[in-house]
């Protein structure tokens, strides 16, 4: 009865292995659609792609930040900020999303400083 057990556990590790891989190669075929069509300067169509990146796969740190991105280009700054702070959630010390992220807020708190003079 153990061995049956060892041998159940063996084939749903061996099997959900390769479905987090396809959930990573669906979402990074995603983010690079995404970055084709942003580089043309399709935002929309980009933050479409960004966003099924992530639903694709959550813990994906390229497709939030390129979401974020995508998020500052069209004007939707709380989006944009909720999409930083989702990919440092995934990693706190990563240095392009923190380098974007402080772009980002020194950007955003000098538009409210001109609107509020």
């Amino acid at each position: 009865m153990r061995m049956k057990t060892w041998v159940v556990v063996a084939l749903v590790l061996a099997c959900a292995t390769p479905i987090m891989a396809d959930k990573r190669a669906d979402a990074k075929a995603q983010v690079e659609f995404g970055v084709a069509v942003a580089r043309r300067g399709l935002w929309k169509e980009a933050l479409f792609r960004w966003k099924l990146a992530v639903q694709i796969d959550p813990e994906y740190l390229a497709a939030w930040n390129d979401l974020a991105i995508a998020y500052e280009q069209l004007g939707q700054f709380t989006s944009a900020r909720e999409a930083y702070e989702k990919a440092l959630k995934i990693a706190p010390n990563d240095a392009t999303v923190n380098q974007n992220f402080d772009m980002f807020r020194d950007l955003y708190e000098r538009q409210n400083v001109r609107r509020n003079k």
